[in-house]
């Protein structure tokens, strides 16, 4: 398996090191002889590779911090958002990246395109491939669209979010959050309340946090609940996810954690028959100011967004000390910004100084 870039990159932003109490020894990182060509999940990311892409970010994140947030090291790149669905944060935290670090950034939305048309994804990707895009970052609602792109075409491939599968990136920058804060993932308890069977980013929240040591406890009524987790179908020696606890009760699920992670409550799940009301899953797992003080103290609340406040997650909570939603925001650009170099910057021998 190839590795994260291994070398310091301070060089290649400008020789400023950011100083972070919890930025994981780079040295520590085996060295890898090519880049990794694409993002599509954290199934085949090894701790040393996850723990290489946080020490980069911590360099973006100073980058993020200057007074002209601007460094060359894309320069002459182009980078294309393909985006099938609609997006805010996503879309725009890949757009800001990528202009950051001097590339070209393109944003095509299947509205207005020509899949409207009736034009296939694959005929898509091509005549952006034939454009010279040298990443395209892909948001489809089908699951498995990034891997079909990566393997039919030249370009790298990042996913931003495909189905009901996998959203890596945003699992590298929940993951990236809680290394800010806590100095380490390994040993916390972690709690993840609401839509586990729908969600991507629990998914891939699951591979990243079990990989880095965690403690995963998944919270959610039945319906909701993955149908092999509720049975002991992984309760085998070598299951990825054989320690990752399952709790209906969200009383119980949250004392003494460390983390505190809601999910988005599609409304779609209440007209499946997933769920009663909206009213009785806010009454039974909504994160409350009440509930939360069955955490440890220096709990952190997390939320990949878009917010539903009042059903999922109380607004006392999302804006309060503990929350560190908005800080998640400025930490996606960052670990974006960290996945794109990773993905086009070759193995270097030497620096690469800012002028």
């Amino acid at each position: 398996m190839t590795q994260v870039r291994s070398e310091p990159i301070q060089s290649v932003l400008g020789g400023r090191r950011a100083v972070v109490a919890s930025s994981p020894d780079l040295s520590e990182v085996p060295e890898r002889p090519e880049g990794r060509r694409h993002i599509l999940d954290l199934d085949d990311f090894s701790p040393a590779e996850i723990l290489g892409v946080m020490q980069n970010a911590d360099v973006m994140k100073e980058v993020l911090h200057r007074d002209i947030k601007k460094v060359p090291t894309l320069r002459g790149k182009t980078v294309i958002t393909l985006f099938y669905e609609a997006s805010t944060r996503t879309r725009v935290s890949f757009e800001q990246a990528g202009k950051i670090l001097s590339a070209d950034v393109i944003n095509v939305a299947g509205d207005g395109s020509s899949v409207e048309k009736g034009e296939s994804l694959h005929n898509t990707a091509l005549t952006l491939q034939a454009m010279n895009a040298d990443i395209i970052v892909i948001r489809h609602p089908h699951s498995g669209a990034p891997h079909f792109l990566a393997r039919n075409l030249d370009s790298c491939v990042i996913n931003a979010g495909d189905g009901q599968h996998a959203h890596p990136t945003q699992a590298l920058l929940d993951l990236y959050t809680i290394q800010s804060h806590r100095g380490q993932i390994d040993g916390l308890k972690v709690v993840i309340v609401g839509d586990i069977l729908y969600s991507r980013v629990a998914r891939s929240n699951l591979w990243g946090l079990t990989k880095m040591g965690a403690q995963v406890v998944l919270c959610a009524p039945p319906t909701l609940i993955p149908p092999d987790f509720l049975n002991s179908s992984r309760q085998v020696e070598g299951h990825p996810f054989a320690s990752v606890q399952i709790e209906t009760n969200v009383e119980r699920a949250l004392e003494g954690a460390d983390v505190v992670m809601a999910l988005r409550l599609q409304l779609e799940r209440q007209r499946a028959g997933r769920l009663p009301t909206l009213r009785e899953y806010s009454r039974m797992y909504g994160i409350t100011p009440k509930r939360l003080e069955l955490a440890k103290p220096e709990v952190l609340v997390m939320h990949p967004g878009p917010m539903n406040e009042g059903i999922e997650i109380d607004p006392e909570v999302a804006h309060g000390a503990r929350s560190v939603i908005e800080e998640q925001v400025t930490n996606g650009v960052a670990i974006r910004m960290a996945l794109l170099y990773t993905v086009l910057t070759p193995r270097r021998g030497g620096s690469f100084p800012l002028p």
